[in-house]
């Protein structure tokens, strides 16, 4: 990893980031150089060993040892051998923690979101910025008619009724399904 100057809100902890990011915009720059710019409008925060649905629950391994470096970093890496999954770690240096980013406009689920951007494995511990071609932009600006929403993330009560109940997960409606961000 090399230094990059990271924004302060990525030093926050994941449940204070997860909420913040929605309303930016995710952006990716394809290998025809166009940049896409979508809406994030799903999130959820994974805070820290002690979170039984965080992969850092069970100590630093070869996959999720970018979560346990400083944060503005990417952690993708792939669920159920099918979808990547994008996160941005958060935090102190050193405390595992990060944030899902579940849905962009268009796009809700976290591995949708992914294959329409083509966001894979290659962006896993590259720094969240435009040098890298993938970062988030922009303050965050909700259209006063959309409502934000917070709940129990989904997927996880393999963590447990009291982990899979925390209410780390965020999200904006209306927002449309199965348009093609890049048209």
């Amino acid at each position: 990893m090399t230094a990059e100057k990271i924004p302060s809100l990525w030093h926050l902890p994941a449940r204070k980031v997860a909420p913040l990011l929605l309303g930016r915009y995710l952006c990716v720059r394809g290998v025809d150089g166009k940049i896409t710019r979508v809406l994030i409008t799903e999130t959820e925060a994974y805070c820290g060993p002690l979170d039984r649905a965080s992969h850092a629950s069970r100590g630093p391994t070869p996959r999720n040892q970018i979560m346990f470096g400083p944060p503005g970093y990417w952690y993708v890496y792939l669920c159920y051998g099918v979808h990547w999954m994008l996160n941005l770690v958060t935090g102190p240096e050193g405390y595992p923690s990060a944030v899902l980013i579940r849905g962009v406009e268009n796009f809700s689920g976290p591995g949708r979101l992914t294959r329409a951007l083509k966001i894979t494995k290659a962006y896993d511990g590259c720094a969240c910025s435009r040098r890298t071609g993938l970062w988030i932009e922009g303050s965050a600006k909700i259209p006063t008619s959309w409502r934000r929403h917070r709940g129990p993330r989904i997927g996880v009560d393999y963590a447990g009724a009291k982990w899979a109940a925390k209410h780390y997960r965020w999200w904006l409606e209306p927002f449309l399904v199965g348009k093609d961000p890049t048209n």
